[in-house]
């Protein structure tokens, strides 16, 4: 579940290397000053459908800067006793897509029928019963009233109304008074497309309608249905972007620029916008260094997993269980061929140390002491020899877990004693392959991408790794050992 609210809600990239786009957006109010003080308002993005906020800039030299916070509503103020020269104002943030969509107004209240004069006020009942008539539902009637807007169906009454049409402006103001006939709240939408590069992007107004659940998207113009998927919703309501006294606007330039960054980075940022806690579970807040240490720590897991399936089922016999794992962590550092090579010269060094030392009958703990002293020095010896001749794979031999190898050692000769050479070759050969494949697995980015982003996996690991230890049938080895007891059993027939 945690795995997949951070996929799902936060936008955590299920693999690595994986990136996203993004915006710059920045907006640019040039002034050209008059007599007395100056104070320029510009209204900044609230809550975009669909996007988040992040990385907010202001350029203002020699203004002063208030931003003024608000649930919908959002505004920058520069204020300047006085401006000689013309100044350029920027406002700069980076856009990141949300994977949440959220809301961009709040429920409204539902408009008084307009007062028009005559014959307006008639012609406006006659327009909203004959779409009624001709609707089923809040949706249907947007729609149909906006088709009659854009001339697409002749109308009388609506020619009427759009003979008083100069602009853009107007259109939509109509299309709201007419549906406000109607008792429908509707809110003007203004943003910009976030598809391209722009120099200078281009404003464009969306009508939203309430239907008394949630808000619908028309487009005034085509009369089209729901919200673009690039449209980034910079203010609602019939206020302007920007507002300046005591200067004059000379330009007002918005600009977008798209940049690919890496998912991950993002999703962390968006993470932190929304305040989530779910975030906190993973290793990426911890200092570097120790992210380095985790990362090996929970692909121990997915070690101990492959060595239990390679076990139960499999039916391979090795010198315990984690030994193979802490010797695959150890290829991780000398890479596995080379690993392997080293690996198997120290063990047959520590074997023929082993057993002269079997000769003095020593106790186990001095004899133990005695097998990781002689591995150190061998580990001592490899590595200077390597150095000399110029390997630098010898150099990694004090990587490998010297009291491990000293276990295996040690147990190899006692079953070396007890059950023969063979035995004991045998199961060395066995946790030798183990640990090879372990390290493969755990070798895989995608596995290491995972504990570190997602710990959370290891709870999945290990649930596994219960439902795999209830497992009592036969285990592949043990079909071929059999094979001949079903053969006999198949032969009176």
């Amino acid at each position: 579940m945690i795995f997949a609210y951070k996929v799902i809600r936060l936008g955590y990239p299920p693999y690595p290397d994986m990136e996203s786009a993004a915006w710059t957006v920045q907006a640019k109010l040039e002034l050209t000053p008059e007599k007395g003080a100056v104070r320029a308002s510009l209204t900044l993005p609230s809550r975009p459908s669909g996007y988040n906020l992040a990385q907010e800039n202001f350029v203002s030299r020699g203004f002063g800067l208030t931003v003024k916070e608000g649930n919908f509503n959002r505004k920058a103020d520069w204020a300047i006793r006085r401006l000689r020269d013309s100044k350029s104002l920027y406002y700069r943030l980076l856009v990141i897509r949300d994977t949440q969509q959220r809301s961009f107004a709040s429920r409204p209240d539902y408009p008084a029928p307009p007062d028009l004069e005559e014959p307006f006020a008639t012609a406006a009942r006659d327009l909203v019963n004959k779409v009624r008539a001709e609707s089923a539902d809040t949706e249907s009637f947007a729609a149909a009233m906006l088709n009659r807007l854009t001339g697409s169906e002749p109308d009388e009454n609506m020619d009427l109304f759009l003979a008083e049409v100069e602009n853009f402006r107007d259109r939509v103001n109509l299309a709201q008074t007419l549906l406000a006939g109607a008792r429908i709240p509707t809110l003007q939408l203004h943003g910009i497309r976030l598809d391209a590069d722009a120099q200078r992007a281009k404003l464009e107004t969306l009508l939203a309608v309430y239907n008394g659940d949630e808000w619908l998207v028309f487009d005034p113009v085509s009369a089209a249905e729901g919200l673009p998927g690039d449209f980034f919703i910079w203010w609602t309501g019939q206020g302007e972007l920007a507002e300046v006294k005591g200067a004059h606007i000379k330009d007002l330039q918005i600009s977008t620029r798209q940049r690919v960054k890496s998912s991950l980075e993002l999703a962390q940022q968006r993470a932190e916008l929304q305040k989530s806690r779910i975030s906190l579970i993973s290793t990426l807040q911890l200092p570097i260094q120790t992210q380095a240490v985790y990362e090996i720590l929970l692909l121990i897991p997915i070690g101990i997993l492959v060595i239990v399936l390679l076990r139960n089922f499999v039916g391979l016999s090795s010198f315990g269980t984690f030994a193979p794992v802490l010797i695959a962590l150890a290829f991780r550092e000398t890479e596995l061929l080379k690993g392997i090579g080293l690996f198997v010269l120290i063990v047959s060094m520590g074997l023929f140390f082993r057993f002269y030392l079997e000769r003095l009958r020593l106790l186990l703990v001095p004899r133990l002491a005695a097998v990781v002293t002689i591995v150190v020095i061998l580990m001592t010896a490899i590595s200077i020899i390597s150095n000399e001749f110029g390997y630098e794979t010898g150099l990694s031999v004090s990587l490998f877990p010297m009291i491990i190898v000293s276990m295996v050692i040690e147990r190899m000769s006692v079953v070396w004693e007890e059950r023969g050479a063979f035995t004991s070759i045998k199961e060395g050969i066995g946790s030798l392959f183990m640990a090879a494949l372990a390290y493969l697995v755990m070798s895989v980015d995608m596995f290491a991408y995972w504990v570190t982003v997602f710990p959370e996996v290891n709870l999945m690991i290990l649930g596994i790794i219960i439902a795999l230890g209830r497992y009592t049938g036969f285990r592949l080895t043990e079909l071929r050992r059999f094979k001949p007891l079903l053969v006999k059993e198949k032969a009176p027939e």
